[in-house]
């Protein structure tokens, strides 16, 4: 599995960082899903190889602007792409209003099928997609807020011979097609499931992706089974503190004593305050505080994102960090 950050900043852009949007897939695919659209999304995404045609869809955590105010464009640009496959959007439903309001104020059509899914009916049951299975999940913000799930469908599996054999269904071309998952039918006119058959080498993948949010608690039963935990940490504690609660962010102490509560192996923090500069000097605060602060809390394998970083989840559960995506900005 695969992640690309392409906007990190919380609130406004920088000048090395967007606001917030990243890319999940699987490796070997070229489908790939748009977890937020901050204002100029569409924009880092030419200095990638992702093309609005092989979009799956798009989760929206929330509606701040620098979570959905680039949506409208890119729906648009992949309109005049020349795409013609239907694209999801999941969000919270004032998002249908938003974007309903922009395509009657500025004449918008599409090439394609626009399919809107209120997220609160993913909070008690998945979205299936060719690659994934999407789950929402229930955050705390000034506005309703969520964090998406992705779980991997396919994993390896080899066949159960013994219950094969326990059930006398004969080696041969049958045990071809269960391998493969289909269903078949026996001399004897009985039945029979691949899915029945199978069994799993390993468990599946899982990464959370969470949305504005003051209470990581609320993510402990998503992080169960989950490898990576994607999370924002706005602010270290001192600037929280003198901040208050109205923003209702999440500091880098909390984020990570919450992660390591739950033994996630990995967390990747991102959504970063403007005030935080990424290079440390001895006048600004800088992303390092936001670093050393976690690390003070959290054992497990820690990333600060920045923007066109790409990571792996590996079939083992560990994250790497594979590099960037090459840009000429």
């Amino acid at each position: 599995m695969e992640l690309i950050f392409l906007g990190t900043s919380s609130g406004v852009p920088t000048k090395s960082r967007n606001v917030s949007a990243v890319c999940v897939k699987m490796t070997e695919t070229k489908d790939w899903w748009l977890v937020d659209c901050g204002e100029g999304t569409q924009h880092r995404l030419l200095h990638c190889r992702h093309t609005l045609k092989q979009l799956r869809g798009v989760c929206i955590t929330h509606v701040h602007g620098d979570h959905c105010y680039g949506l409208p464009g890119l729906l648009a640009s992949a309109s005049m792409s020349g795409r013609t496959e239907p694209l999801t959007v999941i969000g919270p439903a004032p998002l249908q209003t938003f974007l309903q309001a922009v395509i009657e104020t500025t004449q918008l059509r599409f090439t394609y099928e626009l399919r809107f899914v209120d997220v609160e009916t993913l909070l008690h049951s998945d979205f299936v997609d060719a690659d994934f299975q999407l789950r929402a999940h229930a955050l705390s913000h000034r506005v309703p807020s969520y964090a998406y799930s992705f779980t991997e469908r396919h994993v390896e599996a080899k066949l159960d011979v013994a219950r094969l054999q326990a059930d006398g269904v004969p080696p041969g071309p049958i045990w071809g097609r269960l391998q493969k998952g289909e269903s078949v039918t026996l001399d004897n006119g009985a039945v029979i499931h691949g899915a029945d058959y199978l069994l799993s080498e390993r468990a599946p993948r899982r990464m959370v992706i969470g949305g504005d949010n003051d209470q990581p608690d609320l993510l402990r039963e998503a992080c169960v089974g989950a490898q990576a935990l994607v999370h924002e940490a706005t602010y270290t504690r001192d600037v929280a503190e003198k901040v208050g609660q109205g923003p209702q962010h999440s500091c880098a102490l909390a984020v990570a004593q919450f992660a390591e509560s739950v033994a996630a192996p990995n967390l990747v923090l991102t959504h970063f305050s403007p005030r935080y500069l990424d290079k440390a000097d001895d006048k600004s605060a800088s992303i390092l505080d936001i670093e050393r602060e976690a690390a003070s809390a959290y054992s497990g394998s820690l990333f600060l994102a920045r923007d066109f970083e790409v990571y792996q989840l590996d079939k083992e559960g560990r994250l790497h960090r594979s590099g960037d995506v090459v840009v000429d900005i």
